[in-house]
């Protein structure tokens, strides 16, 4: 589906040749008796690769069609992620390479929405934040607790992580998922 140039928005995934790009910036500049133009910043959407383009108003660029599907993250399979769609049970395979800086924030059985384009699984999007539990933990010096000094643990899916000194193993806590920081202590209920 084509768009005119002045109708791209941030978080617009672009086909350009071939390929995938969300776009990750966009200005509309008129500069003086000039003509307007568009100044798009757009990222590969599996090698990470930037591009600038710059358009005029009546160039078009073309939409992705991408369809999100709720799917169970189930096991890894060598160097590939499997998941499981919640209504029809197929299974889909996805690379390392795709969602493998994600995976740290997924526990097996959990679900996330899988994002599809032209039937192909191509990235997961994540929650703001997950809760897991803690299975290992630095242990805390008395006296500690006193200063804002964080520790490192170790959360259920081998993230590393930087909590508060009186976190322990076997506690639940909430970790954002862009920044990989310590929200807050959780509940085990919040984790299911």
């Amino acid at each position: 589906m084509g768009i005119k140039a002045s109708d791209v928005r941030k978080g617009n995934v672009l086909v350009l040749e071939g390929e995938l790009y969300v776009v990750t910036d966009f200005q509309h500049i008129a500069p003086g008796n000039w003509r307007a133009m568009n100044q798009i910043k757009c990222k590969h959407l599996t090698s990470g690769n930037v591009k600038q383009m710059r358009l005029g108003s009546s160039e078009n660029v073309e939409i992705a069609f991408l369809e999100r599907r709720s799917c169970s993250y189930l096991y890894q399979e060598g160097e590939h992620f499997v998941f499981m769609d919640s209504k029809n049970y197929e299974q889909y395979h996805l690379n390392a390479d795709l969602v493998g800086e994600q995976m740290p924030y997924v526990r097996e059985n959990q679900e996330v929405e899988v994002t599809f384009y032209e039937g192909n699984p191509i990235s997961l999007d994540l929650p703001g934040s997950v809760v897991l539990k803690v299975v290992e933990a630095e242990l805390a010096v008395k006296g500690d607790s006193v200063t804002n000094d964080k520790k490192g643990a170790v959360a259920e899916t081998g993230l590393k992580i930087r909590v508060p000194m009186h976190i322990n193993q076997g506690d639940y806590v909430k970790i954002s998922t862009s920044t990989g920081d310590f929200l807050s202590r959780a509940k085990e209920e919040e984790a299911q």
